[in-house]
This record gives structure tokens, sequence and C-alpha cells, in this order.
């Protein structure tokens, strides 16, 4: 075309989450099962809606008014609801205007990354969620800048690094920060995320917290909302249903904004978001409506805390048959549904394999394979696929130079999710052999 109209940014949009759904589709066109341990969808794992939830949308279904518009900002009865949760834990207060609803968290973060001054950069961890990381790089057209979470210590963040990195890089405008950590399962402690706090302090910088899996902490684990720490620092708390309730098919999600009065740049960088969703008039109303009563519903903790202690019982499955396999660096998840396994430096390499009995699909796998530039471990994974049936993502997919994968904790049969987990480690072992 006589002019280029790819944005700058494009070439930093990838999710490989999703892109290695079409080589899995190879393996079940081929009559072979797939175990698919790559997208934190508990929907699609089987979790069941109780019926005293679906009663309450049917009920909602049939109001008029959540078939309408609602107002840009969200729903203000469920604004007050999210104000008086978020007041009551007695740290930074908000009013019902400092809470603004999108179609989900994706949403979200393609506005808040998007209109950042373009020369505005936000360090973000690695590895790193691929829709913040990849959102982050494609509003600056460049590679995401980033602080290390460190794998030989509980993959906390590494707070010299992150200083560093703010230090020393003038354009970074704000910090994010995913507690609890996906992809890595960690959750941070308290005074680990007052030193990222301290850190905004010293160097002028906002924050943007993802908190989507806050009530999706066991293993004995505690940490804090960022509303409990921030203090004065102007700062961005992200927080939604899709993988709480889990209702990810409601595409409802929110932010919290904290401290907007304390920095007028701030302020008018926030007021630019809401200008850009009133351009869409408003988010989806129905969830929106439902939310408040979902989570004041009597049986809602319950509900809620039984799937809590079946993601703590199957992350100590997994950790147990993980933890004794040579070549790879594994830590317990404990919070939200992800584990990162990351292989020790120099145990990988491009001759590796794994026998695949489909002569087809094995051809399919090693054609993609023979691609440059195709990461070590992103070979093991699509020969994991190929010979096991079991889909996982490249550690490397997720803004970090770590070989390793990502699996989720999903798996409701027991007895199938400790197999798949075997089934792993006994790949691992013939693969680093082979």
């Amino acid at each position: 075309m006589r002019t280029d109209i790819v944005h700058i940014g494009a070439g930093e949009l990838t999710y490989e989450i999703r892109n290695i759904v079409n080589v899995g589709q190879k393996l079940q066109d081929h009559g072979i099962k797939a175990h698919w341990e790559n997208i934190g969808d508990p929907i699609a794992k089987g979790e069941v809606i109780p019926t005293w939830m679906k009663e309450i949308v049917a009920e909602i279904a049939m109001q008029d008014a959540s078939y309408g518009y609602c107002p840009t900002r969200g729903m203000l009865e469920t604004r007050q609801f999210v104000a008086e949760q978020t007041n009551g834990r007695g740290g930074v207060q908000i009013g019902v205007d400092d809470i603004l609803f999108f179609n989900g968290l994706g949403d979200a973060i393609s506005k808040i990354f998007g209109f950042l001054n373009r020369n505005a950069r936000v360090v973000v961890p690695t590895p790193s969620y691929t829709t913040h990381s990849s959102a982050e790089a494609a509003h600056a057209g460049d590679r995401p800048v980033t602080y290390r979470l460190d794998p030989d210590n509980n993959w906390y963040p590494d707070l010299d690094d992150l200083e560093k990195r703010v230090k020393y890089n003038p354009a970074v405008a704000g910090i994010l920060i995913i507690n609890p950590d996906n992809p890595t399962g960690a959750v941070y402690p308290k005074s680990i995320l007052q030193g990222m706090v301290d850190i905004a302090r010293r160097y002028d910088l906002f924050i943007i917290c993802d908190e989507v899996y806050q009530n999706i902490i066991y293993n004995g684990k505690k940490t804090a909302p960022l509303s409990d720490i921030v203090g004065d620092v102007p700062a961005i708390a992200m927080r939604g249903i899709s993988k709480e309730m889990p209702w990810p098919g409601s595409r409802c999600g929110w932010i919290e904004v904290y401290n907007a009065d304390k920095d007028p740049m701030f302020s008018r960088y926030v007021s630019s978001i809401l200008n850009a969703k009133m351009t869409e008039v408003c988010s989806t109303t129905l969830p929106q409506m439902a939310l408040p009563k979902l989570i004041s519903h009597p049986e809602y903790p319950g509900y809620l805390r039984e799937r809590v202690e079946r993601y703590e019982k199957c992350s100590n499955i997994a950790y147990d048959c993980l933890k004794k396999v040579e070549g790879i660096k594994v830590n317990r998840t404990n919070g939200a549904f992800y584990m990162s396994i990351v292989f020790e430096e120099g145990v990988l390499n491009h001759t590796q394999t794994l026998e695949i009995e489909n002569r087809e699909l094995r051809g399919h796998i090693e054609q993609l394979l023979s691609q440059p530039n195709v990461s070590l471990d992103k070979r093991f994974v699509y020969y994991l696929l190929g010979a096991t049936g079991i889909v996982v993502v490249p550690l490397t997919s997720f803004a970090t130079t770590l070989d390793g994968f990502r699996v989720t904790l999903l798996e409701r049969d027991e007895k199938e999710f400790t197999q798949i987990f075997k089934t792993i480690a006994e790949a691992i072992g013939r693969y680093l052999q082979s």
C-alpha cells in the first residue's frame, strides 16, 4: 500500500497460549485425546456452576434493564458494593467514581497501556502474563522493559533488579505487579509488596496491580491487596470475576483508582481512560448487575473455599510429581492455578526428541520446528504434545529468556490430574536423555 498501515507495535502482539491450540487440534484430528493444560478457563476444564448462581443470573436476565446500556463507569449499585468491600479492608479509601468497569480485564489492559504516552514505559515482570507484556510492548513499539522474578526464590520479584530497571531507565513511569502471579503461581509476601511500593514512591512512579486472583490463595500463604499498602502512591488495581466466580464468558472486570488526586498528570491519564470508555458507551450490563448478588449469596464463600482447597491439593500433587525430576526447577504453586517449570541452563538442545507414533502428526510437528529461531522450550512443548497429548505453553512466550513451560492446575479428575503430571515428569526424563 502507498502508506504503511501497520501499527509500530504490531510485532509485539503474540499469544502462544492460544497459538498452540492449532497444533493441539491436529492431535484431535488424528483421533488422539488432547489434555488442554494451556488455557486458564475453569469452565473448559469442567467446572460446574452451582444452580443458585445460575438462578441469580437467570432472574436478572428476566429484567428489561439488563438488556440496556449502563453508566459508562458501570452500574452505580455495583460500584457502591465494590467500594464498600475495598474500604472495609481499612487501607486507602475510594469512592464510586474511582471505579471503572470494562469488558473483561483484557479490555482494561488494552486501554491502560494504549493511552500511555508512547515514550512512557511500564516495567513488567519476567516471566509476565502475555496480555500485559504484549500490550505494553505494543504501545511503545519496542520490547518490554522487565524486572526479574526469581525461580530460585519462590518466583518472588528481585527488588534490586527492579530498582536498577527504574533507576537507569528514565522512560519508566510505572511498575506492573501481578499478585497472585500468572504464569508462576507465586503469592508475594506483604514485605515484598511494600518494597515495590517504596520504589514507586522514591522514583515518582505509578503502580498497576493485577489482583484478579486475590481470593485464590492457599498452602497457608498470605499477602495483602494493594489498597492496604499503597499509601499515597498513585495506582490502579485490576479485578474481575472471570477466574474467581468463575465466569470468564461474562467479560466483566474493573479497575480501582487510588490517589488520583495526589498527582495532576496521573489524574489526566486516568481521565483519558474514562474518555476512551465513553466512546464505547459502557461495558456489559448483566454481569455487573449480578456481581453483588452472587458475591453476597450465603453459599458463595463455601463454593469458593471448595475450589481453592481443590487447587491447593492439585498444587501439591503436581509439585510432588515434579520435584525430584533432574534438570528442572519447580516451585510449589500457592495462588491462582498455574505452575511454571524452568529447565536448568544447558540441559536443552536442538537434537532432543520424544517418540511420536502417528507419522503424519510427527511430520507436521517436525515441519513446525524446522522454522528458524524456534526456542528450545517450544521444541520440548511441541514434542510433549505429539508424544503424550498434553498441551502446555512454552515459558519463553511469557516475556522471558528462561526455557520452560506453564501448565494449569484445573483438571477436576484427581486420578487423571495425577497421571498427567506423572506423564510430564516421565517425558522430561526421556527428552533430556534422548
